[in-house]
């Protein structure tokens, strides 16, 4: 399956900005909140170094494209309806927003980092609200949701009926949690980082239930913040200040500034990539004084100042840092690198890290061919590789199946 990445946040904070910027949709968007009220679809591009410069040939991708030796792998984005305060209560949208949000495998949260809007997504001027409660309030909407989804049908009887019959904490959480995309080992994990007692769950106090659900979200929805709307002086003011509290997975945004620079790139009067920290203009004829000014703006206060807008690095980031996808190339020829209509570079495919080769044969190849596996070959270095075999970045395999 390609990955899913949910878009959440409050209402207004720039989620349906940022779909459009990344996939060049047209979601509605609106300062008026719960504008999304049915999760809006789109398909966006992570970027990658393509092998084809390394092997030193021309590629013909059939799944993906590439640009100059990048390598752009479609991935699917949902934007889903904004989150408000009891949400797990079915407050605003929120039965609904977590249901939708269950299909996805990591969370990008677009958080407004001017500080303008209030817990309901209205408008109440730049600098007003604190950007660090709406993450904190977020965050714990999910917790309480996986909670609830944990405890429901009466967890004490449950907690009975799992002793009498002695069956496995892990087995029966699992199948709780089915519905919202949730590994076995993600469960084992939380239940050992919590400090809980696996062979004896009713021990586990409320408080341990809420702590479980907690890590298991960390988990299995890991959430990247995008401080959107970068470019006003309060933003850059309160981003600083979150810096100092998430390192790593916080990244400074301008969605409405990509979203320009991608809409006048596909009408080829600015010559643009996806998470470059330039453009240049090929038709200025076509832009009035005004477009000219905001052009110089997104140069000088984003792109220059930040190095991008932060929407590609914040797919890039999503899909390769906490969702640990790696790229796998595979071909039919191993002298040509090319499957079997002479395509070179067909496929670039995104695997979870730690796929061992069978496994990747069975659930992005076909599971036909799994059952005739035979054997995998290294297209650079020609050696074998059994199923076991565990995938690492960027490998050119060729597999063998029996006839």
């Amino acid at each position: 399956m390609t990955v899913i990445i949910g878009i959440v946040g409050k209402p207004s904070a720039g989620k349906s900005t940022f779909l459009n910027a990344a996939c060049l949709t047209n979601a509605k968007t609106s300062e008026i909140p719960f504008t999304t009220i049915t999760p809006n679809r789109g398909v966006a591009y992570v970027k990658t170094l393509c092998v084809c410069k390394e092997l030193k040939v021309k590629d013909n991708p059939k799944n993906s494209f590439c640009l100059n030796g990048i390598r752009f792998i479609p991935i699917n984005l949902l934007d889903v309806a904004g989150l408000v305060p009891d949400a797990h209560k079915g407050k605003g949208l929120g039965n609904q927003f977590l249901n939708d949000l269950s299909q996805a495998d990591v969370l990008i949260h677009i958080v407004d980092v001017s500080g303008s809007l209030d817990k309901m997504g209205k408008r109440i001027g730049e600098g007003k609200n604190d950007p660090l409660e709406d993450i904190l309030f977020l965050e714990n909407e999910i917790d309480l949701w996986f909670k609830q989804i944990i405890e429901r049908q009466d967890w004490n009887k449950f907690l009975k009926s799992f002793l009498r019959q002695k069956g496995k904490i892990v087995d029966e959480l699992y199948n709780r949690l089915s519905g919202v995309k949730v590994k076995k080992i993600d469960i084992l994990k939380a239940i050992q980082i919590s400090g809980l007692d696996k062979k004896n769950p009713s021990s586990w106090t409320e408080d341990d239930v809420l702590n479980f659900s907690k890590k298991l979200r960390e988990f299995s929805k890991p959430i990247l913040i995008v401080a959107n709307k970068i470019d006003k002086e309060i933003s850059k003011e309160n981003f600083e200040k979150l810096k100092e509290r998430y390192k790593g997975a916080l990244i400074p945004c301008s969605s409405l500034a990509e979203y320009y620079l991608r809409k006048y790139e596909k009408e080829r009067i600015i010559d643009y990539i996806p998470g470059s920290n330039d453009f240049s203009i090929l038709q200025p004829e076509k832009l009035t004084q005004k477009e000219l000014e905001a052009l110089h703006n997104i140069k000088e206060k984003i792109l220059n100042y930040y190095g991008s807008t932060g929407v590609q690095d914040a797919l890039n980031f999503a899909v390769f840092n906490l969702a640990k996808q790696i790229c796998v190339y595979p071909v039919a020829d191993l002298n040509t690198y090319s499957d079997n209509n002479n395509n070179v570079l067909p496929d670039a495919i995104l695997i979870d890290e730690g796929t061992k080769l069978k496994e990747f044969v069975k659930e992005k190849i076909h599971s036909d061919l799994a059952k005739k596996f035979m054997f995998g070959i290294d297209a650079r270095t020609k050696k074998r590789l059994s199923e076991d075999y565990e995938l690492k970045n960027n490998d050119v395999i060729k597999v063998v199946v029996s006839k």
